[in-house]
């Protein structure tokens, strides 16, 4: 069987020591949660476009492409079994060049919000907890939801 790894990308917005995460709603996946800013590769879809088009598409911002830096890589199980390929990306939040984050898809999510990057909220999808600590850690690779083996 030929593996199947689809390509998440997903956006660590920083504002000095905070980070910005959305609340998912009305997905079917991890609805209630809060996460990351985050989408799938499209077909023929470079990662840097997909996350630009994604941070547009969920929260109204306008970045470029010398403003996105790749900051880790995560290889992401889920309960299920169905392992993702996440590239985690990030940005100084500049108002006055990205504009002010909004919540551009209210069908998909319930809200917005800045956190502390050391403070999480306790329901925080587990997937974007990887990808908030690999970015804390400067750690350009990790795994999330695979038992370590020796």
């Amino acid at each position: 069987m030929t593996p199947l790894h689809p390509v998440d990308v997903f956006l660590v917005l920083t504002r000095g020591d905070e980070i910005l995460l959305a609340l998912r709603s009305g997905t079917g996946y991890a609805d209630g949660l809060w996460n990351l800013p985050s989408g799938k590769l499209e077909h023929e879809e470079d990662a840097r476009t997909a996350m630009i088009r994604e941070a547009h598409e969920e929260i109204g911002l306008h970045l470029v492409v010398e403003e996105v830096h790749l900051a880790s890589t995560i290889h992401h199980r889920n309960p299920t079994g169905t392992t993702r390929v996440g590239l985690v990306f990030t940005t100084a939040h500049d108002p006055a060049t990205h504009g002010i984050p909004l919540n551009a898809e209210p069908h998909k999510c319930a809200g917005i919000a800045w956190f502390r990057l050391d403070e999480l909220p306790p329901d925080t999808d587990r997937y974007s907890v990887a990808c908030v600590q690999a970015f804390r850690d400067n750690v350009p690779f990790a795994l999330s939801g695979f038992t370590e083996t020796p």
